[in-house]
């Protein structure tokens, strides 16, 4: 009796392939992570990766994107609701906290900024940012100083759980 072979689609292994990608990108950066583990991670063949992206730049750009597009899509969650600038920026706050909890995540947004350095990098490392963060302005109502408040914190939380820090060095959301 023949076994039936599940196929999964281009989009599915595309996922997988960035799923399995922002794991070493966060472990090694840009220029550290290799496209073979990456494949080998995913279960695929390293040419298999170029079918689905062009190079290594728009794979790190595709992962960055969507680590990016989880928060987003967490702080508009948030962000339903809020009463007032304020509620919301707080929603946002505690939304953030849960999302630390992938540490991947936190790691890869940290290598998009250091990798920020490559100039085919750069643009659209900053133009994602630049959109996030008018996003939360949109979001939330609030004025620019507190999103850059809100920004700071955030970041700040990204080295507490990058650097397993203790909570005594994590900021006040709020």
């Amino acid at each position: 009796m023949a076994m039936a072979v599940t196929r999964i689609s281009s989009e599915e292994r595309r996922a997988a392939v960035i799923d399995a990608a922002v794991k070493e990108f966060a472990a090694d950066g840009f220029h550290g992570a290799s496209t073979t583990n990456i494949a080998k991670r995913a279960g695929i063949s390293q040419p298999y990766i170029y079918a689905l992206f062009p190079n290594k730049h728009e794979l790190f750009l595709a992962c960055h994107r969507h680590v990016v597009g989880r928060i987003r899509d967490t702080f508009t969650e948030a962000a339903r609701g809020a009463k007032d600038p304020e509620d919301a920026m707080l929603r946002l706050g505690g939304a953030y906290l849960e999302l630390l909890e992938n540490r991947d995540e936190i790691l890869l947004q940290m290598q998009a900024h250091a990798a920020a350095g490559d100039p085919q990098l750069r643009e659209e490392v900053r133009e994602v940012f630049i959109d996030l963060f008018n996003a939360v302005r949109g979001l939330t109502g609030a004025s620019h100083e507190q999103v850059v408040q809100l920004f700071s914190a955030g970041m700040m939380l990204n080295v507490v759980a990058a650097l397993e820090l203790p909570d005594k060095f994590c900021p006040q959301l709020g």
